[in-house]
């Protein structure tokens, strides 16, 4: 069987591939994340996935290579991760009673046979109504600063919901499972198989 790399050094993204108890590597592609001028998420998201994937075909040149990218769109703009308290609170702060939207960019590049696979995953946050002093506490004790949308829906992130949409919730977390297995089938890599 062809190995699996996952091109992220993700925690999060590591744990939702080892739920499909496939046998994988992971390594750290070099891929210059700038958003170009006008850009919009769905194509950002793709673009970069696809780079993650196809970075790491000379090292791995006969594997299955596994890009994922994610951002935050809340009214129309694209938000980073905030690196601080501060910037968090200040997000959750805008999130509040809206819909955010989260698009993952995944990319399956067969090194071997050039063969790429590329998809963008929607998925929509409704917060409810947050009070300015449940965001900082929720900040304080849950520290998301790493987390793009300011919150881990893995954790006590949950919280701040009314309700989630999309195809599926691992999508949120950063790495869309269904499309994924549905991408490893077409490579002849069924998960239920193994």
């Amino acid at each position: 069987m062809t190995q699996i790399v996952l091109a992220s050094t993700s925690p999060w993204r590591r744990e939702l591939l080892e739920k499909l108890g496939i046998p994988f590597i992971t390594a750290a592609p070099q891929v210059d994340e700038t958003p170009i001028p006008g850009e919009d998420a769905r194509h950002l998201v793709t673009r970069l996935a696809q780079a993650k994937a196809q970075a790491l075909s000379r090292e791995y040149p006969n594997h299955m290579i596994i890009g994922s990218d994610q951002v935050c769109v809340l009214d129309g703009k694209i938000t980073g991760k905030p690196h601080s308290e501060e910037k968090a609170v200040a997000h959750l702060m805008l999130a509040r009673n809206s819909i955010v939207t989260f698009y993952t960019g995944l990319a399956l590049y067969h090194s071997a046979s050039g063969n790429l696979q590329v998809v963008c995953e929607p998925f929509d946050v409704h917060f409810r109504h947050l009070s300015e002093q449940e965001i900082r506490h929720y900040v304080r004790k849950e520290q998301p600063l790493q987390c793009a949308g300011s919150f881990k829906s893995e954790g006590l992130g949950i919280t701040l919901f009314e309700r989630l949409s999309g195809k599926d919730p691992n999508a949120l977390v950063g790495l869309p499972l269904i499309s994924l297995c549905e991408m490893l089938r077409n490579e002849g890599v069924n998960p239920l198989l193994m």
